[in-house]
């Protein structure tokens, strides 16, 4: 199959979100990721942002109408960079909040939850692999 070709397979479309604040959560994650708005549901209970350069999925927002209880979520997004200082102040300064985690040694990972409570990872990338396909520690 040629590149640009459509697939008879699937393919992840979006990365969806549920959280409770749902303003916070819309605002911290079009930053964080420096993504656009692609689709707003006219009924408030959902926002689609989308990569601009049409590298990355995208990322639904989904409204919930009480925050979560029990056990957190299975799933979280790691974020990769070459910068992961700055980064992680940056996300600091959106709304994030750093997650107690307890690290191994050589963890290449920064452990942050976002305004909802839910975690993710800044991952350093080697400076000289700038792409999203790093090896990472698990976590």
């Amino acid at each position: 199959m040629s590149k640009g070709a459509q697939s008879d397979h699937v393919r992840i479309g979006s990365i969806v979100l549920r959280c409770h604040e749902y303003d916070r959560m819309f605002a911290f994650w079009r930053e964080a990721l420096h993504y656009e708005v692609e689709h707003t549901d006219p009924n408030g209970g959902f926002v689609i942002l989308r990569d601009p350069t049409a590298r990355g999925p995208n990322v639904s927002i989904d409204q919930a109408p009480a925050r979560r209880t029990g056990k957190r979520g299975w799933l979280h997004l790691d974020l990769y960079t070459t910068d992961q200082k700055g980064e992680v102040e940056r996300l600091l300064a959106l709304g994030a909040t750093r997650y107690p985690w307890r690290y191994g040694p050589g963890a290449d990972y920064v452990v942050l939850e976002d305004p909802d409570g839910n975690l993710f990872c800044v991952v350093q990338l080697p400076a000289s692999r700038p792409d999203h396909d790093a090896p990472k520690a698990n976590t």
